[in-house]
């Protein structure tokens, strides 16, 4: 089927498939990197939330902290997106 597209069409199909797996190669070496930091941060801290301290691996905490950052991007991302309509 692709034989009948045409060479601009073929072109722009082309370039999609290396967008994404740029995009997918990004990601990867995003994930990796995350993983590596987190690895080599296993001592423990303590950390004072409100009025409480709380003592937990250094690991954990970055975990915690990317997890809320992404949550907040996903809800903004999602609220923009939703105002758009």
């Amino acid at each position: 089927m692709e034989n009948l597209m045409m060479p601009e069409a073929r072109q722009d199909a082309r370039n999609k498939s290396l967008g994404k797996r740029i995009r997918m190669g990004l990601i990867a070496a995003v994930i990796i990197l995350t993983v590596i930091v987190i690895l080599q941060n296993t001592e423990s801290v303590s950390t004072r939330l409100l009025f409480a301290t709380v003592t937990m691996p250094r690991s954990v905490l970055l975990l915690v902290t990317l997890l809320i950052g992404f949550a907040g991007g996903a809800l903004t991302t999602g609220i923009v997106l939703s105002r758009r309509k």
